[in-house]
């Protein structure tokens, strides 16, 4: 990663960031394979439960942004990884569903800081910002992986709360490390443009930033944002006990000494994994293709992946693997497009509420898709929960030929101002 002192700083600090809001984001579905089995409650219900907790991570993404532009970045995201430690923390001392609930909505409260206030700091202080952007995926990517990885492993050896209680020890250590960086957080923002924090957003001041944004381009990218997030929060909630139930995986037997071992788990973090890679390139074509062009692609293919998922279950084992890597390649390929899209159409002094309203839309309305996908995987059938998630993916297909065809009213002149080429 060859970068420049202050864009590598940067990079360092949010990377991790990104890294451990996954890490714990996506060890949460592993702990609900084990939740199902040891509490007297159905898919459905610990669907909503999942959902109670996933939801203030993207609802709470919106003042996060208003917090982000009033105090600062860099303070924002520390207090998220002392948050969401804590919350882990609480959930290892749970004994019932409700206080699960509990410590699930803490988790997602804490967690919800971080998009807005990373990428407005990412937006505003790096100069080579598709790379970092790639480099910052990546990384959330790594944490992605290694949550449900070390989650499922720990697991085979250990009680679940005692698992929960040892994921909070990376937090504990970037906080640390957080505390002590150095950076200038406005080092990429054109001379004149004030992009400093403001010492105080009045809800006059709110609302009118708020009408400038959703009266330009950025009200499309909300609404691709939102069913974008629809389509990730379903299929990566519910693909482990997806994958548990196939009988492809079922009839895999482990070897002697192995035992305890889950095949599907590790299935699913080889998926994340590829992820990486999707991040990467999604990245690093975000500096030479519009964002409406890749973000209608990728829709396309996330489409197609979705309806092809149960006709190739059917197919064996290598069929199932192959399916869940190029799954996996451009679930993660399309985020750093819309990222990118917002630092392109906002102005850099409300970055921090664009991203907010951005995640709002990702992880808030997106976690309306685990309590959606938990009722038609009880009540319907597995086709029909793929048939749900394909939906989403076409309409997002359609939202972005929209943004395509409208694109030339919002650049040139009308680029808000400070924004970078």
């Amino acid at each position: 990663m060859a970068l420049e002192g202050n864009d590598r700083s940067i990079a360092a600090f949010t990377m991790a960031g990104h890294a451990l809001v996954h890490w714990f984001e996506t060890s949460i579905p592993i702990f609900l394979v084990v939740w199902l089995a040891e509490f007297d409650a159905g898919v459905s219900l610990f669907g909503v439960v999942v959902a109670l907790g996933y939801a203030p991570f993207g609802l709470g993404a919106l003042p996060g942004g208003v917090l982000a532009d009033r105090y600062g970045t860099k303070r924002l995201i520390v207090a998220c990884l002392a948050g969401m430690s804590a919350a882990f923390l609480v959930l290892s001392l749970a004994t019932s569903i409700y206080a699960i609930a509990v410590g699930l909505v803490l988790w997602g409260v804490a967690a919800s800081v971080y998009h807005p206030a990373g990428l407005a700091l990412i937006s505003t202080g790096v100069e080579e910002r598709g790379t970092v952007f790639a480099w910052h995926g990546i990384a959330g990517n790594t944490g992605i992986a290694l949550g449900p990885f070390v989650a499922a492993t720990l697991l085979i050896v250990l009680e679940w709360q005692l698992v929960a209680a040892l994921l909070a020890v990376p937090g504990v250590l970037a906080v640390l490390y957080g505390l002590s960086a150095e950076f200038d957080p406005t080092a990429a923002v054109a001379e004149g443009v004030d992009a400093s924090p403001d010492d105080a957003l009045s809800l006059s001041e709110f609302l009118a930033d708020s009408r400038a944004l959703f009266a330009s381009a950025f009200a499309l990218i909300f609404a691709i944002v939102a069913v974008e997030g629809l389509y990730y929060r379903g299929m990566l909630t519910y693909l482990p006990e997806i994958l548990h139930g196939l009988p492809a995986i079922e009839g895999l037997v482990v070897p002697a000494g192995l035992e305890g071992i889950e095949p599907a788990d590790y299935i699913y973090v080889g998926l994340l994994v590829v992820g990486m890679g999707g991040q990467y390139a999604g990245g690093k074509l975000t500096d030479r293709l519009e964002p409406a062009r890749g973000l209608l692609a990728i829709f396309g293919v996330l489409a197609a992946l979705a309806l092809a998922f149960v006709p190739v279950t059917g197919l064996g084992l290598l069929p199932v693997v192959a399916l869940c890597g190029v799954f996996g390649f451009f679930l993660f390929a399309i985020q750093p497009f819309y990222q990118n899209a917002v630092a392109v159409y906002t102005p850099p002094d409300t970055r921090g509420l664009s991203y907010g309203y951005t995640y709002l839309g990702e992880f808030g309305i997106g976690a309306a898709s685990i309590a959606v996908g938990g009722f038609v995987l009880g009540e319907a059938s597995l086709a029909a929960f793929f048939g749900v998630i394909a939906t989403f993916a076409l309409a997002g297909a359609g939202l972005s030929v929209a943004l395509l065809a409208g694109l030339g009213r919002f650049t040139g002149a009308e680029r808000p101002a400070g924004a970078k080429e």
